[in-house]
């Protein structure tokens, strides 16, 4: 099984801009692309509707993007890397136990899948293999920053390995979380998702405060 840990080669993205006022026209525009795609679909996202939404000039995303592609690259990125930054605060701000660290890391990620939730697929498919390489490195930089929260906590694990049993656990919830976010029948509305996410949080919980059953077996 690959290590969550493994980080995947970078993609080359669009110009960066070197000056405050260029990151804040970039930022009006990707903030216009993300809306016009969430309220009407990527196919009907076009550079001079980006432009009109966000009160720019076409030749100004031009100067910026190579074509609607890399607009939609940038686009990618930018919703990923709030993923990421969402998931270090909510760790960060975890209780100070495994349970809690656990409970924040199920809550985060159903509520990041839940923003732009008909979008974020849509991206993933639109983009192919080089948006599925950016969301592994988002997958790789959650996984890291779980382990850190958790690390303090890893004496109560009592499987035989368990640094792999978190990567298991982990594994376990993103998957459900993201398929949440892609089947016809979510769990939607705030009281659901919460529903949803203790449920999780209670599943990984339970593996890691369980003993091996191979082991148990072995014993007996």
């Amino acid at each position: 099984m690959p290590d969550m840990t493994e980080e995947p080669e970078r993609p080359a993205l669009y110009r960066e801009p070197r000056q405050a006022r260029s990151a804040a026209t970039l930022a009006r525009v990707l903030r216009a692309a993300e809306e016009i795609a969430s309220s009407s679909g990527l196919e009907e996202m076009t550079i001079t509707g980006v432009a009109a939404h966000a009160g720019v000039s076409v030749g100004t995303i031009y100067r910026r993007f190579e074509d609607k592609e890399q607009l939609i690259t940038a686009l990618t990125e930018r919703m990923l890397e709030r993923r990421e930054e969402y998931m270090a605060e909510q760790l960060g701000s975890a209780e100070p136990s495994l349970s809690g660290v656990m409970d924040a890391y199920a809550h985060g990620l159903l509520q990041s899948f839940a923003d732009n939730s008909s979008l974020f697929p849509e991206l993933l498919r639109a983009r192919g293999t080089k948006s599925l390489d950016r969301g592994a490195r988002t997958i790789t930089e959650i996984h890291r920053l779980l382990l850190e929260a958790a690390a303090p906590y890893t004496d109560e694990i009592r499987r035989s390995h368990p640094r792999a049993a978190l990567d298991t656990a982990a594994r376990a919830v993103l998957g459900a979380c993201f398929h949440n976010s892609v089947r016809p029948d979510p769990a939607t509305g705030e009281a659901a998702r919460h529903r949803y996410a203790d449920e999780l949080s209670d599943m990984a919980i339970a593996y890691l405060l369980t003993p091996d059953r191979r082991r148990r077996t072995a014993h007996t």
